[in-house]
């Protein structure tokens, strides 16, 4: 079987592999994008039917390209963000094969280089960008058996209510898709249960800007680490209708039921934390203390940009909050569905290099492995808090690629002083 040869492969045709394409063709780097399903495949086939984006269209997006027939202010929705990928792919001529699977990486012995085992063949090449992103292994907690006679779905296998039998729904997680998701259901008529963990909730708006613009300005994307006891805290935050600010009292006063955290499972009763109201307070702590920075910044500033007391309002704390569920017997409340809007775990496991600590998470510096020739890209906090984002990872690919072409120039002048040698 004969063996194909690339410089560099790049694992993954989503954000981070079209964003890395676009970096090594402008650094020289001959390159191959593989990916085993389509060009952002997950955003067609791993979300729900009605998801927008979570940014306006200004703002998440690749520079040199708008969206098509879009307004800067619109959260564009999921169809037209992956055809979006698709079109800038053919703009910039990425050399992308699809239908491909990479089964196995491992590194050459004797000789530099990688093997990569794939569906389709193998390939050998000098560095692998693994560019699979966040979203890899859906993470649903062991509390609920399997014969609990209860339907369980992962987020990701959520697409719209008609796909859930009649009844009603635990939705557990209280990030931006559990918040999305237990808003349709409720909207759809459905009797819905919101477990709500820590979370912060930004403005969707305030004072006339988006908070990505606020989060930009006041420097917040480019933040190296996150803060102390911050890095699994999820965020609350929605494009839907047109961009709203998430308010747990307002989903509460459309007929949810806000419990705490979902701990523990038996005989067909399910048990939660008393924490609700701390949760929904933290969430209200992180609100205010944006709305002062960015009043701070007004004023510092001099910026003309009208006051919004409004903003800073809270509705009085529904009944589900001061008296909260602490036990949810499922068959009496009749709830027939539960989904699992808790987030994602890595999977590596394809990639047998030594650069993993014991958790299966990679040993990188922005990206650079410890295992020289492996790269990653799309990972939260690669460089700072906007690298798992849209226009994020377009800046960390930037810096792989310009990695990866300075061992280019290296491998190359060697190999030109090798003939030189040979041909004296």
């Amino acid at each position: 079987m004969s063996v194909e040869k690339v410089d560099t492969l790049v694992i993954g045709a989503g954000q981070a592999g079209v964003a890395m394409s676009k970096h090594l063709s402008k650094g020289g780097v001959t390159h191959l994008v593989l990916e085993r399903g389509r060009i952002a495949e997950r955003w067609r086939s791993e979300r729900w039917d009605s998801l927008v984006a979570n940014g306006p269209a200004w703002h998440d997006r690749f520079p040199g390209m708008e969206f098509p027939d879009e307004g800067p202010d619109a959260f564009v929705a999921k169809e037209k963000v992956a055809d979006y990928f698709v079109d800038y792919a053919k703009m910039i001529k990425a050399p992308i094969r699809c239908g491909v699977e990479v089964k196995e990486v491992r590194r050459n012995i004797g000789r530099s280089g990688f093997r990569v085992d794939t569906s389709e063949g193998v390939i050998e090449t000098n560095s692998v960008v693994a560019a699979t992103g966040p979203f890899q292994r859906p993470v649903t907690p062991p509390i609920v058996p399997d014969n609990s006679g209860v339907l369980q779905i992962h987020s990701n296998s959520y697409h719209n209510p008609e796909q859930l039998p009649q009844g009603a729904v635990l939705v557990v997680g209280a990030g931006s898709s559990g918040v999305q998701i237990a808003d349709e259901l409720a909207r759809a008529g459905r009797k819905v249960y919101l477990s709500v963990g820590p979370h912060d909730r930004p403005p969707r708006s305030y004072r006339g800007r988006d908070f990505c613009w606020w989060l930009g300005v006041l420097g917040k994307w480019d933040l190296e680490t996150p803060e102390p006891g911050s890095e699994h805290v999820t965020i609350a935050v929605s494009g839907a209708r047109g961009g709203e600010t998430v308010d747990f009292r307002n989903l509460a006063a459309q007929g949810l039921t806000l419990v705490g955290m979902t701990q523990t499972y038996k005989s067909g009763v399910l048990n939660f934390a008393g924490d609700l109201a701390d949760n929904i307070a933290r969430g209200d702590a992180s609100l205010m203390s944006l709305l002062d920075e960015a009043d701070a910044y007004v004023e510092r500033n001099g910026v003309d940009l009208p006051e919004e007391p409004e903003a800073r309002k809270l509705g009085p704390d529904p009944e589900c909050v001061k008296n909260p569920v602490l036990e949810l017997d499922l068959a009496k409340a009749g709830v027939t569905s539960i989904i699992w809007a808790t987030g994602y775990a890595l999977d590596y496991s394809w990639l047998k290099v030594d650069t993993f600590d014991e958790k299966g998470r990679p040993k990188h510096h922005r990206g650079v492995s410890l295992e020289p020739g492996i790269y990653f890209l799309g990972l939260p906090w690669q460089s700072r808090r906007s690298s798992s984002f849209i226009w994020g990872v377009w800046h960390d690919a930037k810096h792989v690629a310009d990695r990866i072409a300075t061992q280019r120039r290296y491998i190359d002048y060697h190999e030109a002083a090798q003939r030189r040698y040979e041909d004296a």
